[in-house]
């Protein structure tokens, strides 16, 4: 019995004597494994010990972000700017977070510390081209995002979605060529071909459209934009039939004004 009694008291100190650091190191490997309440957890831990601990807070910031706890997300990036003013990567952060709350002028301005402090930062211009054209400044997005590729020739990003601010321009020659661009450099690039398939469509090349929609949806077979959009496609080349297939498949897929498409045109 004494020997069992050692055990158990043995076991329950188990605990005792970890570091903040050893709750931080256990906090980002549950955080790889996408266990975010585990990972809080750790980190809540590794801050009570460590109330100053800037790495904790900024990890933790994005286990928050994602279970879309923004708010608590954007609460550990002030810590992390509190406690390292320039903290890029807690502006950053915190940016994208803004951005999902839809404060965009918020998210402009942290964007804009990251680029004061990191001036060759593709991905902050990148971002905040987003959320300029988020903004409707259409002309300020395609700088910001001329400005990412001249730092980041590679970015396929960033030709995506200057393709899609130009198509609002109606650019379409020049909004297919970034979305051929984004293609060559990432041949996976699901949105890209959805995009350039609706400037195609718009531009009433039907074939060509239902080419990149085609694409698409092999790329992501869950794709119910992808579906409905080629279903107008066929609908336009007289193939009514296959045009009521794909949106029914849209409207299985959960994409509610794929019915209106039904309703409107299959009898």
């Amino acid at each position: 019995m004494k020997h069992l009694f050692l055990i158990l008291v043995l076991l329950s100190l188990s605990g005792f004597g970890q570091t903040a650091e050893d709750y931080y190191n256990k906090g980002t490997s549950k955080f790889s494994l996408k266990d975010y309440n585990g990972a809080i957890a750790e980190f809540n831990t590794a801050i009570q010990l460590k109330p100053d601990y800037a790495s904790a807070y900024n990890i933790r910031g994005p286990a928050k972000y994602c279970l879309k706890d923004y708010n608590g997300a954007i609460a550990d990036y002030n810590k992390v700017i509190q406690l390292e003013p320039d903290d890029t990567d807690a502006y950053f952060n915190r940016a994208i977070a803004k951005n999902d709350l839809q404060d965009y002028n918020g998210a402009i301005a942290d964007y804009n510390k990251v680029i004061q402090l990191k001036p060759d930062d593709a991905y902050a211009y990148c971002n905040r081209g987003n959320v300029k054209k988020n903004l409707k400044d259409y002309k300020g997005a395609i700088t910001d995002f001329n400005n990412a590729i001249q730092l980041k020739p590679d970015h396929a990003f960033a030709y995506n979605n200057r393709g899609i601010v130009k198509g609002v321009l109606q650019d379409y020659t020049g909004a297919i060529a970034d979305f051929n661009k984004a293609i060559q450099l990432n041949p996976y690039f699901v949105v890209a071909y959805f995009y350039r398939g609706n400037v195609k469509y718009y531009l009433q090349d039907y074939t060509g459209a239902m080419a990149d929609y085609n694409q698409a949806i092999q790329l992501k077979p869950d794709y119910a934009e992808a579906y409905n959009n080629r279903g107008s496609a066929k609908n336009d080349l007289q193939d009514k039939n296959g045009a009521c297939l794909d949106w029914n498949k849209a409207g299985e897929l959960g994409l509610s004004s794929a019915y209106t498409n039904i309703k409107e045109n299959c009898k």
